[in-house]
């Protein structure tokens, strides 16, 4: 009876389950890939009476490092980091509020964000932009009492302040609910032990809190920076030069409109690619005591087959 059973499991033969639909849709996706770099890299057309590379590489390669468009990346650049900046320590501030058990302010961080997140981000560059219409001469002062400083609006308030300003207030709407959410993720009995060991609510908040809530606020923080780095590209409305702007100003004059937007597009996914890079750290970073086993990084896991090719 053994020998029988031994026979009939060698007889039996594992069949592979058979996936055609995966060879034809990664067949289309050659497909699509080949057609993408051909249209590149050797499609012709005709402008002027001449033949040219479609998209006119030889434009792209002589604009890319040129210098109003690394001066145009720098200032995009500082702009983010300045009006998110403002977006997080506002963001966290509304947050708190938000939480606040006195109505008045609660009520007063509910308005700010249903106002911020209501009207378009463009409207409030522009009205930034646009504020020595209604405040020509900037004051500072004992409220409804004498003024000790003026200043004038179109002299203070130049397009790079208002483009950060107008940002920064805009972010820290988002960032206020991003905070809120990561704070109410935290299990309340964390809060009461604080209490009970006599902490106070702030001591809570900034001890106890907000390091465990970090988990849930970094990879939504980590969009709305790369969204912000985008985003940054409106201030070229109000002559903000910008990456977008300078490649504006540059194709203005010699009509290579396509090519010169290709050059910000390629500098925008450059940053957007090491934003994305560091997000995932800071990510694995606050994942710490949360799993066990943290997963390799890009890295490591090149190196791993490296090392498993090479045995």
């Amino acid at each position: 009876m053994a020998d029988t059973g031994s026979t009939r499991r060698e007889e039996l033969k594992a069949v592979p389950v058979r996936h055609p639909g995966r060879w034809v849709g990664a067949a289309g996706v050659l497909v699509l890939v080949a057609m993408l770099v051909h249209s590149v890299f050797f499609s012709m057309t005709t402008r002027g009476g001449k033949r040219q590379k479609r998209f006119e590489l030889h434009v792209i390669a002589k604009y890319l490092f040129a210098h109003p468009i690394l001066h145009g990346v720098v200032l995009t650049i500082e702009l983010t980091v300045a009006a998110m900046a403002i977006g997080i320590f506002l963001g966290i501030a509304l947050a708190v509020l938000r939480l606040s058990p006195n109505p008045l302010l609660s009520g007063a961080s509910w308005v700010y964000i249903w106002f911020f997140r209501g009207t378009p981000v463009l409207v409030q560059l522009l009205f930034w932009y646009e504020i020595s219409y209604i405040f020509p001469r900037l004051t500072l002062g004992i409220p409804f009492g004498p003024a000790f400083v003026h200043y004038n609006a179109n002299t203070l308030i130049t397009p790079v302040f208002a483009a950060i300003i107008g940002l920064g207030l805009n972010e820290g709407a988002y960032m206020a609910e991003i905070v809120r959410a990561g704070i109410i993720s935290v299990d309340e009995g964390q809060t009461e032990a604080s209490h009970a060991l006599g902490m106070s609510r702030m001591q809570t908040m900034r001890l106890v809190v907000l390091p465990q809530a970090m988990r849930v606020i970094v990879p939504p923080t980590g969009n709305e920076t790369i969204s912000m780095l985008k985003t940054s590209s409106l201030a070229s409305t109000i002559t903000v030069g910008e990456t977008l702007f300078a490649a504006q100003a540059i194709y203005s004059r010699t009509y290579q409109t396509i090519p010169l937007l290709m050059v910000a597009s390629l500098w925008y996914l450059l940053m957007t690619s090491v934003l994305t890079t560091g997000q995932y750290y800071v990510e694995r970073y606050f994942a710490r005591g949360a799993t066990r086993d943290l997963p390799p990084t890009p890295l490591q896991r090149l190196r791993a087959r490296v090392a498993g090719a090479s045995v």
